[in-house]
């Protein structure tokens, strides 16, 4: 009896350890603070996973993964706007609207510039990464 015992012991140790480490807030943690967006479906059946073997660490997991933001998809929305009628401010409150930061393009250590490609924004961030930290780009494509 003491060996079973041994034996389950293990194999919950071992469930509870593999479901902590199938935590999406674990496994990526740079998309924590994510408030929305595609559910990313190997960290939902990881935690899917909890939920089959133990309840309590499946919804643990869940609500973890839920709360920061950690099973969602890496974003990749654009804002689009009309470049024509946008002042400084409408883009100050578009950026806050889509990113919750909000920003002051108006600053002194801030350039702003209009780019009319993509390859014109990789083109302009190698000639400026090397040289400044904490850049900060809106681009507004037509």
């Amino acid at each position: 009896m003491k060996k079973i015992m041994n034996m389950l012991s293990a194999v919950i140790c071992f469930t509870l350890v593999a479901q902590l480490a199938g935590c999406g807030t674990l496994i990526h943690p740079d998309r924590r603070g994510q408030k929305s967006g595609r559910i990313d479906p190997a960290i939902a059946i990881l935690d899917g996973i909890g939920l089959l073997f133990f309840v309590i660490p499946g919804l643990i997991a869940f609500a973890i993964d839920f709360s920061t933001g950690a099973i969602y998809l890496p974003g990749g929305r654009l804002a689009r706007f009309d470049h024509k009628r946008t002042t400084v401010a409408s883009i100050e409150e578009i950026i806050c609207k889509e990113t919750g930061h909000r920003v002051k393009l108006t600053q002194a250590n801030m350039q702003v510039s209009r780019l009319e490609s993509l390859e014109e924004l990789k083109k302009r961030f190698a000639e400026i990464s090397p040289v400044e930290k904490n850049i900060r780009v809106a681009l507004n494509t037509k």
